[in-house]
């Protein structure tokens, strides 16, 4: 059976942060934002621009509220929201390779590019703030 990880203050901290990010910016996909993140859609994904937006942003709500209320499910929730930054990455990648303007601060080549480097930080964040790395390394060394 696995064993559940217990995570610090600072990690609850940092994943509930995460987690209240993740809701705004579901929120701001379904709405005020939802023109802009349609610049993030590549354009060989064969589905409606706005379709992929509204998708991704139920997911964004989906993960934020499992990664902060979903205590015994909460590693596996870090997992599913380092899997999702993963996997909208080619989106950031074509907006900088597109030079396509977003957001207002999105409006240049370098700062679509500095952009780039944020998602590992994403990554390891939530890895570390849901336990998700300590969580598998633990079951890992009891095989």
């Amino acid at each position: 059976m696995k064993k559940e990880i217990k995570t610090t203050l600072t990690q609850n901290i940092f994943r509930i942060l995460l987690a209240i990010f993740m809701v705004y910016a579901g929120f701001s996909h379904l709405t005020f934002n939802r023109i802009d993140f349609q610049a993030q859609v590549p354009d060989w994904i064969p589905m409606s621009k706005d379709l992929v937006v509204i998708l991704s942003g139920i997911v964004e709500i989906a993960l934020g509220l499992g990664l902060a209320f979903w205590k015994k499910k909460r590693a596996k929730f870090g997992w599913a929201l380092a899997l999702f930054f993963i996997l909208i990455f080619p989106g950031n990648i074509a907006q900088y390779l597109d030079s396509k303007d977003a957001f207002g601060a999105l409006n240049s080549d370098k700062a679509r590019l500095i952009r780039l480097f944020f998602q590992p930080v994403l990554i390891a964040w939530v890895l570390w703030s849901s336990g998700a790395w300590k969580s598998w390394r633990a079951n890992k060394n009891k095989n």
